[in-house]
């Protein structure tokens, strides 16, 4: 998972110049009162502090009561959008204790403030770097590509890894499916993308509300070009020119829910969802975690409701129909273990080392319940050297690139990262799980088309089932200096690195 301004811990050893985006992303801990009241006191409230933003869940998920709206209004905040159909409310308070009394209210189960920093944006910043395609590995590879193949498509050895060019002999996938890309914005102008953009699909959620302006969706200048890439590899178009992506007859919107610095906060996330499942998307891709905590722990009364908020959101998702796809993460970490030290969080103010039991403290959104969960391996098959793993919480393995001193690409590759479509009608190399997850997506994709009806559910047992089975890499010491770098458990049919195996197009095509 690549992610931006909330890193994903360790960070690929690659060629000077070049960053793993890892976009794929406490406070003392305060027991809310457990008398409750219809509404929050009418005495003055403080209104000096940093205004911050607050996601307030609704109990029952229902829709936020009038005497509720009351209440948040007297404890100092001002609502911003009440998505009712999951009963979350997105409010700005100046309020240093709107969470701690909004949660009286009789109608609350749970609130917490999205964010450490004040809502006011810092430097705009663009984190992510990629390795950009040149010209001569762009003249070498039309050169080689034969009538089926796009211009750069023989660099792309992550497409024959999950037989996705033989798939496309039999399907590019339905123009009826839509993937609604939940990132850092998509440039829809770029050739390879323009073709299956779905632009009434396409909104910005930075704010917690959709912004439909014209091109809201898009990346700033200077903002990342993550979800351009993303994009590019679910759905760019088989044109004869550029890159082809996993599905590229089907349609991509562009949900942006990144801000100016790269943070994914819960109530651009929770907008992220519920749009994308208003407006018909089949598949969500989801290359992040939601700042500013790694892992969010429901016993802190502000991650509890962050937790809640996006569990909302995703669920109301599936329900519409929609199979959510998300990257494990970047940190090299096994998140079945009970034991793990997080060290970047808050990411958006000061972090404080702890420890956590990501069973009680999820990695979010990849952790959620009915989410599909990705892994990453490298051109050799392996697990990529930073993909988190965990048996029992991967689900599928994918490429996502890795440092060619780890796994070296076979020929004619001639990196070992993805290549993909970049902002401007540029293309450029990424790693990370936040790579492979849309490989995995593309493939869902696929399945939609090929069994239109099929609910989220059955889909997901047909992804599952048509992986390729990949046993464990035991021992795996991927840098070969003596040293394990991660346990495998699990068996060939489901394990903890590559969960039921390596994403299969080709089966995705058939009927």
């Amino acid at each position: 998972m690549a992610h931006l301004g909330s890193r994903r811990g360790r960070v690929l050893a690659l060629p000077a110049g070049l960053v793993l985006t890892a976009s794929l992303g406490l406070l003392p801990i305060g027991a809310a009162s457990a008398a409750p009241a219809d509404e929050a006191p009418a005495t003055a409230v403080a209104t000096d502090g940093p205004e911050l933003s607050y996601v307030v869940n609704v109990k029952g998920g229902g829709a936020a009561s009038a005497s509720l709206k009351k209440a948040i209004t007297r404890a100092g905040g001002t609502v911003v959008v009440a998505y009712d159909r999951i009963g979350v409310v997105v409010v700005h308070s100046k309020n240093p204790e709107f969470a701690k009394t909004i949660r009286e209210a009789r109608d609350v189960q749970s609130a917490g403030a999205t964010r450490t920093a004040p809502i006011a944006a810092q430097s705009t910043k663009d984190i992510a770097a990629e390795q950009p395609l040149t010209a001569r590995e762009a003249k070498a590879a039309a050169a080689r590509a034969s009538d089926e193949q796009d211009a750069l498509e023989p660099l792309q050895w992550d497409l024959p890894a999950i037989k996705a060019d033989k798939a496309h002999q039999r399907s590019l996938g339905s123009r009826k499916v839509t993937v609604a890309v939940i990132d850092t914005g998509v440039d829809d102008t770029h050739p390879d993308l323009a073709p299956n953009f779905d632009r009434a699909a396409s909104a910005s959620c930075v704010s917690g509300k959709a912004d439909t302006t014209e091109g809201a969706w898009r990346p700033a200048a200077g903002e990342s070009d993550h979800g351009t890439h993303v994009a590019g590899t679910i759905a760019a178009a088989k044109n004869g020119t550029g890159v082809t992506g996993v599905a590229p007859g089907v349609k991509v919107s562009g949900i942006k829910v990144s801000n100016p610095d790269g943070f994914f906060y819960t109530e651009a996330v929770v907008c992220g969802f519920v749009w994308a499942a208003d407006h018909g998307a089949e598949v969500t891709n989801n290359s992040y975690y939601v700042d500013p905590w790694l892992f969010n722990c429901v016993n802190d009364p502000d991650q509890k409701a962050l937790v809640e908020a996006i569990k909302r959101a995703s669920g109301y998702a599936e329900r519409k129909g929609a199979v959510n796809v998300a990257a494990a993460g970047n940190s090299s970490t096994d998140l079945a273990s009970h034991s793990v030290t997080d060290t970047t969080s808050p990411n958006d103010s000061a972090p404080v080392k702890r420890t956590v039991d990501p069973s009680q403290c999820p990695d979010i959104p990849t952790m959620l319940p009915g989410v599909v969960t990705v892994s990453a391996t490298g051109a050799k098959g392996l697990k990529a050297s930073y993909s988190n793993w965990g048996n029992g919480v991967v689900d599928i393995a994918a490429p996502g690139g890795d440092s060619t001193a780890y796994q070296p690409p076979q020929a004619p590759a001639v990196n070992g990262l993805i290549l993909s479509t970049l902002p401007g009608g540029k293309f450029g190399y990424k790693g990370g799980t936040s790579m492979a997850s849309p490989h995995v997506a593309g493939v869902v994709a696929l399945i939609r088309s090929t069994h239109p009806n099929a609910s989220p559910a059955r889909v997901k047992e047909l992804l599952y089932a048509q992986a390729d089975d990949q046993a464990c890499t035991n021992p795996y010491d991927i840098n070969g200096d003596g040293k394990i770098d991660g346990v495998c458990e699990g068996g060939k049919n489901k394990n903890g690195f590559y969960g039921t195996g390596l994403a299969d197009a080709l089966d995705a095509v058939r009927k």
